[in-house]
């Protein structure tokens, strides 16, 4: 259901013209009654997928981040993966990816939900902060964790939860450009902040697709001429489509 989800928010996008900048904020996607109960959205019943709007109270459903799917994805089988989310995000959104972990270093993370000895499990925020408190962890950590943290709220297949194990969840946390985020909906009013990149982003995406190959430094100029002539219509996917396509690589590929 997560998946068919996905498909039809980006096909609905493509077939309506809508700018690309809208998958980052959209106040709509597509569920069926199994997937409307999972993110709490009311009165939807049967198992065929319907476009919804998403109401005030549920603001954090909002665009690519609030889709289970990509919580899932970046998440662990049992628990939540902060550092997996936030190098996900930053990989999807930005086009960037923090350096490999160091070698020999053990992680050892557990889930945070009931524990059989009864004794009262550190949450996942407190777990990677002894994690990153020493280096050489800490310098990629202070990166990637506060985008992590502030999608704490999601739990592992992307069902929305106030708790972690037994203790409030806590989604506070500081980008790197200095930005402070306390939760989902922050985390995605920085992401719009940046959505020249992630159109950036999303243009190299479709460039790859088209050429069958993957973009070289001789293709940079290309797509600065295609994102420039796509500022002007709002960055609507026609216009990376055809600029794609009318450009010399695809026509002579």
């Amino acid at each position: 259901a997560m998946r068919k989800e996905m498909e039809l928010f980006v096909t609905y996008m493509i077939q309506n013209d809508r700018p690309v900048t809208e998958m980052l904020d959209a106040n709509y996607t597509f569920v069926n009654e199994r997937l409307a109960k999972h993110y709490s959205i009311p009165n939807v019943y049967g198992s065929y997928f319907r476009k919804v709007e998403l109401p005030a109270e549920l603001d954090y459903r909002r665009g690519l981040l609030g889709k289970g799917l990509l919580m899932t994805i970046s998440s662990q089988p049992g628990r939540t993966s902060p550092v997996q989310r936030g190098k996900t995000v930053m990989q999807v959104f930005l086009g960037v990816s923090p350096p490999d972990p160091p070698p020999n270093v053990v992680i050892k993370l557990t889930s945070t939900e009931g524990d059989a000895h009864g004794g009262a499990k550190p949450t996942m925020r407190q777990q990677m902060e002894q994690h990153r408190a020493v280096e050489p962890c800490a310098s990629c950590h202070k990166i990637m964790d506060p985008i992590g943290f502030s999608l704490e709220n999601f739990d592992a297949t992307g069902a929305w939860r106030d708790l972690d194990g037994t203790k409030p969840v806590d989604a506070k946390g500081t980008l790197v450009d200095g930005t402070k985020l306390n939760g989902a909906k922050e985390l995605r009013g920085a992401l719009v902040k940046y959505s020249p990149q992630f159109v950036r982003v999303a243009t190299e995406k479709m460039l790859i697709y088209a050429l069958g190959r993957g973009t070289e430094y001789y293709d940079m100029p290309l797509m600065r001429s295609i994102l420039r002539d796509a500022e002007k219509t709002n960055y609507k996917f026609s216009s990376l489509v055809l600029g794609i396509v009318k450009s010399d690589p695809f026509q002579m590929n």
